[in-house]
């Protein structure tokens, strides 16, 4: 069975919403972390055009690089695809039963992106330099 997350890149930013609705709900924060990524998308051209050019740069969830690391590959969350997502203006498409992986186009590092946070959630972080 799939769920699947999909919110087309033309409905409106939702307002009114308390906190259970936007983070505790079947999308489990997705829309939210989505939403997010589209107003940070016009506030910071440069970012959003960095994601367009399939970087994967620094942003408040696990899965982004800032340097290429000895072991180039690693785990991020669903919550930073969905932002990422927004920041390049796209639909956000996530299936919460699948692992998606990208790799930066700066690093050439490939990150999987999972909804298993046993994954990520004990790594290395990595510190931004």
């Amino acid at each position: 069975m799939t769920q699947r997350i999909h919110r087309s890149i033309d409905t409106p930013l939702r307002s009114g919403l308390n906190r259970d609705e936007l983070w505790e709900a079947a999308d489990k924060g997705l829309i939210k972390c989505w939403e997010i990524g589209r107003q940070r998308a016009a506030r910071f051209p440069d970012l959003a055009q960095r994601c367009l050019a399939d970087e994967l740069p620094v942003l408040g969830w696990k899965g982004g690089v800032s340097r290429s690391l000895k072991k180039l590959e690693k785990y991020g969350s669903l919550k930073y695809l969905a932002q990422w997502q927004g920041l390049r203006g796209e639909d956000l498409d996530i299936d919460l039963s699948e692992e998606r992986a990208l790799t930066c186009s700066r690093t050439n590092m490939v990150v999987t992106f999972t909804p298993d946070r046993s994954k990520y959630f004990n790594q290395v972080a990595e510190a931004e330099v």
